[in-house]
């Protein structure tokens, strides 16, 4: 058993909005069938508990339906405790096919040549390291850097950015040289700054594989929340109907008792 299989993880998140009559929101922030000790969500709106329904994405992740919040401020809060890592997810039919398609961030088509030139005729496991290694030595993290309009090709351009432009560059070009990829939000110990994280998964030799270009986490100790071809997919909250101001968020991941040391060669499913 490896080590991290008998660590607790422990995640927390508060988002604070001011919204108008009658908004309805879908959130992507609980843990994906992880298997937990305890797990509380709270949504408080006009001064009391607001309901909340669950239900499944089309890509499998649990989401929650916040439907006709009052004038205000609404706060919501979710924390998840537990020991053990939940169950690989099962590999559909339809995925390899789906993960290589073009999507709002990862413009595939535009990318062949240069994923050609990055694989340099690599197959496997051997591509996806060789396509991790170059995202992480051709871009710069930068907090703020970039906005929710950019995309593998932007950040292409700019050579620098966050978890997210990390993660669509990195899938793009799996994509372009043929392995399926898709993104993964997780909760992510480690991490510095805190906040929700994207990361990639690459369907090779009929398994996913976990890969994060930006190196800021270890990837054994992350919590999936939610799947999907890019951020569009897992943004952790979308307006529905009405208006959303978002005024605050705060995020807490950590593990008990110790961080895992990050291997970027280690072969990890998320979980």
């Amino acid at each position: 058993m490896r080590e991290t299989d008998a660590v607790e993880r422990h995640v927390h998140a508060w988002i604070r909005a001011e919204v108008a009559e009658g908004t309805d929101v879908a959130l992507l922030i609980a843990a994906s069938d992880a298997p937990l000790g305890e797990e509380t969500l709270s949504v408080r709106a006009g001064g009391a508990e607001h309901p909340v329904t669950e239900t499944r994405d089309r890509f499998g992740s649990r989401m929650h339906l916040v439907q006709g919040l009052p004038l205000g401020t609404v706060e919501i809060v979710y924390e998840a405790r537990g020991a053990g890592r939940a169950p690989v997810p099962t590999l559909r039919e339809a995925d390899a096919a789906l993960h290589l398609h073009p999507s709002r961030y990862c413009e595939v088509d535009e990318f062949e040549a240069i994923a050609a030139e990055v694989l340099d005729g690599r197959e496997g496991l051997e591509a996806l390291d060789a396509v991790v290694r170059w995202v992480h030595e051709h871009l710069e993290y930068v907090p703020g850097s970039s906005t929710v309009t950019d995309s593998a090709r932007s950040t292409h351009l700019s050579r620098q950015g966050v978890c997210r432009d990390y993660a669509h560059l990195t899938a793009t070009l799996l994509r372009a040289g043929g392995i399926p990829a898709r993104c993964a939000s997780a909760y992510a110990p480690g991490l510095s700054p805190m906040d929700f994280h994207l990361v990639v998964e690459a369907l090779v030799a009929g398994e996913w594989q976990v890969v994060d270009a930006t190196h800021l986490a270890p990837r054994a100790s992350m919590m999936r929340i939610a799947t999907g071809q890019d951020a569009a997919d897992t943004a952790f909250m979308t307006t529905l109907a009405g208006d959303v101001t978002l005024t605050g968020i705060q995020i807490t991941a950590v593990v008990d008792p110790a961080l895992p040391r990050e291997d970027p060669r280690e072969r990890l499913a998320l979980r």
